[in-house]
């Protein structure tokens, strides 16, 4: 085994430097593995392994020399000892602010489509289950082009309140 070529079905382990041979089948399953796995790291930028090396790749990504540490603490203090960038990234969760005046919407617009229809709870339950127009209408005993044209007037004599 003093020639590359020969280490075909061989498979080299950093830790003791050695070569072990292994079956066709094994190998074959191993470096769909490893090659999958090193693919997927260097897609997100977390490994930089060059051609000429990947036979060192075994797969333990987090011990590997050509492995790039790509997460950042939010915690960690920025350069000139201002605070920490968890300071200065906001959060995308909303607002406790936000959240109680989507509430506040939803409740008044649960009112006034009571007001303008007797069934009110009924279409809210069947659009929550994703029944569609034509099925709600026809459940509901009504025409399909009546009760469509009624939700959509619903829908743009609010649509204002949405968009905000």
């Amino acid at each position: 085994m003093q020639n590359k070529d020969n280490h075909s079905n061989c498979v080299f382990d950093k830790t003791t430097r050695t070569w072990f041979e292994v079956s066709e089948k094994k190998y074959r399953e191993y470096d769909r593995w490893r090659t999958a796995l090193r693919k997927r790291m260097q897609y997100h930028g977390e490994c930089s392994c060059t051609r000429n090396k990947w036979w060192l790749c075994d797969g333990v990504c987090q011990d590997c020399v050509f492995h790039n540490y790509t997460t950042i603490s939010l915690d960690e203090p920025l350069p000139d000892g201002n605070g920490t960038r968890g300071d200065y990234i906001q959060d995308g969760n909303p607002t406790p602010e936000s959240l109680m005046a989507n509430h506040d919407l939803l409740e008044y617009l649960i009112m006034r489509l009571h007001e303008t229809d007797p069934e009110a709870d009924r279409i809210i339950q069947l659009l929550q289950d994703g029944v569609s127009a034509r099925k709600i209408a026809e459940i509901l005993g009504r025409k399909q082009r009546t009760f469509s044209k009624e939700l959509k007037d619903f829908r743009d004599m609010y649509r204002h309140l949405l968009d905000n």
